[in-house]
């Protein structure tokens, strides 16, 4: 049984908690799934405008001729999230191909505290760190 990991505010880079995973890899089913707004419909997520996310569909296609899929549990293994002193965590998201397996391609988002949800998340741009 792996331990819950709990959102730490923390300067260090963490793994990205559990309580936020579900909603993530929804996310990134959003986009492999070509939604016109990623996130649309997720719960706890303030989808991405339609505008980005053409680019992040673009990013993709520009990084080659890969098949983007749904997030294994080895993604948690290498995604982090970063406690920023203003309420948010920034997170980077591993993507994963069927040609590569974990790619260089990640997901940022960010993750804010909610009072009623516990967080919201905002999806943000797709790209090569």
């Amino acid at each position: 049984m792996v331990d819950e990991v709990a959102p730490l505010k923390a300067e260090a880079e963490t793994v990205v908690p559990h309580a936020w995973r579900r909603t993530l890899a929804a996310i990134v089913d959003s986009l492999i799934q070509g939604d016109t707004r990623i996130g649309e419909g997720v719960k706890f997520v303030e989808p991405l405008s339609e505008a980005d996310s053409r680019v992040c569909r673009e990013i993709v296609v520009n990084y080659g001729s890969v098949t983007l899929i749904p997030l294994p549990d080895a993604t948690w293994d290498t995604s982090v999230a970063k406690w920023w002193n203003d309420n948010r965590w920034d997170c980077l998201v591993d993507l994963w191909t069927a040609e590569e397996g974990r790619s260089d391609l990640v997901l940022t988002a960010t993750v804010f505290e909610d009072p009623d949800r516990g967080f919201r998340i905002h999806p943000g741009l797709v790209y090569v760190p």
